[in-house]
C-alpha cells in the first residue's frame, strides 16, 4: 500500500474516534448514575427493592452484551425516534449499569458500617448519611475499579458498529472491504483504541491520586 493511500486509510478511521469517544462520554455516566442508585438501594433498600436490583444485575451480567445491545436497541428506537448513535449510546449505558452497580456497591460495603451507625447517632437521616458520609467515601474508593469499567465501556462502544454507528471498527470494516488489506485497517483500529484506554486509564490515575488521602490505607 502506498503511503499516499496509507495516510487516507488512517485519516478515514480516526474520522470515527470522535463518534467512539461520544458513546464512551454518553454511555458511561449513564451507567454510573443508574448503577449508582441501584447500587444505595441494593445495600440500604428493603428486602423487595434489594432482590429486584440482585435479579436485574444477574440478568444483565449473564448475556452477552453485543445481544443486550440489540434487545434494548430496537426497544428504544422503537419508543423513541432517535438515532442509532443514541440508541446505541443509551442501550451500552444501560447495560455498563449492571457491573458498574457491582463496583459502586463494594465500595460502599467497604465503608465500615459503623460510621452509618455514628451519622445516626448525631441526628443525621438515613438519606444525609448516605449522602455526606457513606457516599464521599465509597466514590474515593470506587475509582481504581471503576477505571477497569471504564476501559471496557469504551472498548465496548465498538460494538454499535453492529447498529449502523460509523464509529472506528466501523470505518474500518468498511476500510477493509474497500481496500482489501483487512489487516491494516483493523490494525489501525486497534492501536486508536489502545491509545484511547491508556489515556483514559492516565487521567483516572492521576484523579486518584489527587483524591488520594495521605496516610490512609485504601
Amino acid at each position: 500500500m502506498e503511503l499516499t493511500q496509507l495516510l487516507k486509510v488512517i485519516q478515514f478511521i480516526l474520522g470515527g474516534t470522535f463518534v467512539t469517544i461520544g458513546v464512551t462520554l454518553v454511555a458511561l455516566p449513564l451507567g454510573f448514575i443508574l448503577g449508582l442508585v441501584l447500587a444505595v438501594i441494593r445495600v440500604f433498600g428493603g428486602k423487595i427493592s434489594s432482590s429486584i436490583v440482585s435479579i436485574y444485575s444477574a440478568g444483565m451480567r449473564g448475556v452477552p452484551v453485543i445481544v443486550l445491545l440489540f434487545v434494548l436497541y430496537f426497544i428504544i428506537a422503537g419508543a423513541i425516534n432517535i438515532s442509532p448513535f443514541w440508541a446505541g449510546s443509551i442501550s451500552l449505558g444501560i447495560v455498563s449499569s449492571a457491573y458498574q452497580m457491582e463496583i459502586l456497591r463494594g465500595a460502599v460495603l467497604s465503608v465500615g458500617s459503623g460510621q452509618m451507625m455514628a451519622a445516626r447517632a448525631i441526628g443525621m437521616t438515613k438519606i444525609q448519611a448516605i449522602q455526606n458520609i457513606i457516599l464521599p467515601q465509597a466514590l474515593r474508593l470506587a475509582i481504581p475499579p471503576w477505571s477497569n469499567e471504564a476501559s471496557i465501556v469504551l472498548k465496548d462502544s465498538s460494538l454499535v458498529y453492529a447498529l449502523g454507528v460509523p464509529e472506528i471498527l466501523r470505518r474500518s470494516q468498511f476500510m477493509s472491504a474497500s481496500t482489501y488489506r483487512p489487516f491494516i485497517a483493523f490494525a489501525i483500529a486497534a492501536a486508536i483504541y489502545f491509545v484511547l484506554v491508556f489515556l483514559m486509564n492516565q487521567l483516572l490515575c492521576m484523579l486518584e491520586r489527587r483524591l488520594s488521602i495521605p496516610g490512609l490505607q485504601q
